[in-house]
């Protein structure tokens, strides 16, 4: 069965920092380029960052970088996003996302979410 399960969240003070996981399980992590997302109450969901393959490349909204980091271990089949400098507005259900890196196309892969808080 696959699945992605993403852990870390929770409430944390503004200036503070949290590390979020998304551990897969059901298919080969390391063929799947691997994003994370969020979705604020009322508004879209938007891209975070994302990570190739073979974690050689990474890419950041432009209101993370600096801030956040994405990272793999494709071993332990799991993505990271540390976050750091946490701000109110960073306040958002969290969502990892596993996109095949290949040809033909496959089915992407979403997990459930997990609940940051930043406040005071």
């Amino acid at each position: 069965q696959v699945q992605l399960v993403e852990s870390g969240g929770g409430l944390v003070q503004p200036g503070g920092s949290l590390r979020l996981s998304c551990t897969a399980s059901g298919f080969t992590c390391s063929n799947y380029g691997m994003n994370w997302w969020r979705q604020a109450p009322g508004k879209e969901r938007e891209l975070v960052a994302t990570v190739t393959s073979t974690g050689g490349s990474t890419n950041y909204a432009d209101s993370m970088k600096g801030r956040f980091t994405i990272s793999r271990d494709n071993a332990k089949n799991t993505v990271y996003l540390q976050m750091n400098s946490l701000k109110p507005e960073d306040t958002a259900v969290y969502y990892c996302n596993a996109v095949y890196s290949g040809l033909p196309r496959r089915p992407e892969y979403w997990g459930q979410g997990t609940q940051v808080i930043v406040s005071s």
